[in-house]
């Protein structure tokens, strides 16, 4: 045997003995590794799957609600909504709930219609943005059945600049003021929307057909 077989032949038995040596040493730990890996990649995809179908079913129950409301049948309605709030996943029973409200508006139940908004933003577990919402869709229920201090209970905090709903805030509590024959404080409002680069084009010509209006009537002479 040639001196170079056998120190190839020592290298190679001396590599079979490290390696041996770090499997019996790290050998387990490689095996714990790799089952974690593998139980963590199982939980991940069950997890998503169910995630999901959880979301495709509350999808599929809302979309089901929404066109026995939208062919007027209103009771059925309630009830899917009511099921999907108290059973649905993720957003739809927060959905449900803002959508059963205006089937309730849409009953002729406006005062059933404020108080599931006004229960929305009353809940603190909601985010903010959409209990400004439910705000507002009361506020706008509220401009024709109530009177302007329960409009202004739940919108004056949404009109200053810096909220995403002050255009609206501010129309519905301009409304509710010319209904309640404050035409100076309704002329403000309704001038503020008008000026208002920000606000939608749409609002802004009926704010300023409002100003127009109440101007051409000389109430807030």
């Amino acid at each position: 045997m040639s001196d170079d077989s056998f120190f190839r032949e020592v290298n190679e038995e001396l590599r079979q003995d490290q390696a041996k040596a770090l499997w019996d040493r790290f050998g387990p730990a490689f095996i714990g590794l790799a089952v974690l890996v593998v139980l963590g990649t199982a939980a991940f995809v069950g997890w998503q799957y169910w995630t999901e179908s959880q979301a495709n079913r509350s999808g599929d129950a809302f979309a089901a609600a929404l066109a026995l409301a939208n062919t007027g049948k209103n009771d059925e309605a309630l009830a899917a909504l009511g099921a999907l709030e108290k059973d649905g996943y993720g957003a739809y029973p927060l959905l449900a709930r803002m959508r059963a409200a205006t089937v309730l508006l849409q009953k002729g139940d406006a005062a059933g219609a404020v108080k599931e908004f006004d229960e929305v933003a009353a809940d603190s577990s909601i985010p903010d943005g959409l209990r400004d919402m439910a705000r507002l869709r009361a506020a706008l229920i509220l401009v024709d059945t109530g009177a302007y201090e329960d409009v202004s209970k739940r919108v004056e905090a949404l009109t200053p600049d810096t909220n995403a709903l002050r255009h609206s805030a501010r129309e519905a509590l301009g409304l509710s003021a010319w209904k309640a024959g404050k035409a100076k404080d309704a002329l403000a409002l309704f001038d503020q929307i008008a000026d208002d680069q920000g606000a939608p084009r749409d609002l802004r010509q009926r704010a300023r057909l409002m100003s127009e209006l109440i101007r051409g009537s000389g109430d807030a002479a």
